[in-house]
């Protein structure tokens, strides 16, 4: 997901820049059994303790101590930039991986300690010189089975949303004001535009496009917790949203069906900051969450995909047919590109921050 930081976020980060500096600080140096890792808080911080952490520490005897504050990239840059690293590993999205790696605030990941077969076994796009995913997540459609029941047409494909008359109902899409979530690639499928040609995107087509489904939709939701609410009160009948939240409320029996054709995907990664002080033990860690057995072991606590295929051996069938990085899935699936989202113009702006300002323009016509 994008980051934008607004004052409070950067006050937030700088803070917590100077708080984990301070325990660093009267810690003094780390010793080199020892590491500190971002794993965040909530359901996603208890999930990487239980299948990443305690094993770790289990197998290698190093310490971990896990730290379940959030760890904006802002606070990465500060403290690469005061050469006062007192994190060794830190989850970003991938996007802003990409643009942390460009500024140098990352070491580079040590492939040659993975076994063949894990390497292997890891989806392409999850192996970046500095980073390596270790789950995927999706944007999909999403329909009402009210609405569109077994024995009625239902859309297939982005093409289809569009088409209000073969399919009429109310919509609703992710908004555009988050940069690279909005509905960018969709609206260039429905425009007839191939998977394989998407990038780069025309921005000019993609609003066009937009204009022709604008007055169809109900509301453009914001974030996970909107767009789960709004399919559970029946809000809409044709949706746009994370894979995770309607399967949620699939498994509690809501009428959603979820269509994974034309899905797309997204990914986190793990990284090591630059002048981390356990680099060695950093690379470890990342290299040991990334196999197959500990990926499975985060995906039966957290319904997430994860990026090494090998994991699928351990995942029952009824969870793997839930997750975004399931094989059948894959071929008609769209893998984002984070790095077009990243690229800056001549005129100093980025592919994101260019789609933003068109957004913010176009939403008040």
């Amino acid at each position: 997901m994008t980051f934008f930081m607004n004052r409070r976020g950067f006050i937030k980060a700088a803070s917590s820049a100077i708080a984990v500096g301070a325990v660093a600080s009267r810690a003094s140096a780390q010793s080199s059994d020892e590491l500190r890792v971002a794993v965040g808080g909530g359901a996603t911080g208890k999930a990487k303790i239980e299948a990443y952490v305690k094993p770790f520490e289990a197998e290698t005897g190093v310490k971990v101590t896990a730290i379940t504050d959030d760890f904006p990239p802002l606070q990465l840059e500060l403290m690469t930039a005061a050469n006062n690293v007192t994190v060794d590993v830190v989850g970003l999205n991938v996007s802003d991986l990409i643009v942390a790696a460009r500024k140098g605030q990352l070491e580079k990941i040590d492939y040659s300690i993975y076994k063949k077969d894990e390497l292997d076994g890891l989806l392409d796009f999850a192996k970046d010189d500095f980073g390596v995913g270790y789950i995927v997540y999706s944007y999909v459609m999403a329909y009402n089975t009210e609405k569109f029941p077994a024995n009625r047409p239902r859309p297939a494909t982005w093409a289809e949303f569009w088409d209000v008359n073969k399919f009429p109902g109310a919509r609703t899409l992710v908004a555009g004001a988050y940069g690279s979530e909005g509905p960018w690639e969709e609206a260039l499928l429905a425009d007839g535009v191939a998977p394989e040609a998407l990038y780069p995107m025309d921005i000019d087509r993609i609003f066009a496009s937009l204009g022709k489904i604008k007055p169809h939709i109900r509301k453009w939701w914001g974030s996970g917790s909107e767009i789960y609410q709004m399919m559970k009160d029946k809000n809409a009948d044709l949706m746009q949203s994370y894979d995770g939240r309607a399967q949620s409320l699939v498994d509690q029996g809501a009428p959603i069906e979820i269509n994974r054709n034309q899905a797309k995907l997204t990914w986190d990664l793990f990284a090591i900051p630059k002048g981390s002080p356990n680099a060695h033990n950093a690379q470890r860690f990342i290299e040991f969450l990334t196999r197959a057995d500990r990926q499975a072991a985060y995906t039966k606590l957290l319904p997430y995909g994860p990026t090494n295929r090998n994991a699928f051996k351990f995942i029952p069938e009824e969870i793997g047919r839930k997750l975004a990085s399931n094989p059948e899935f894959l071929g008609t699936s769209i893998v984002m590109n984070a790095r077009w989202y990243t690229e800056v113009g001549s005129d100093g702006l980025s592919n994101t921050e260019r789609l933003v300002q068109r957004w913010n323009e176009w939403i008040l016509l």
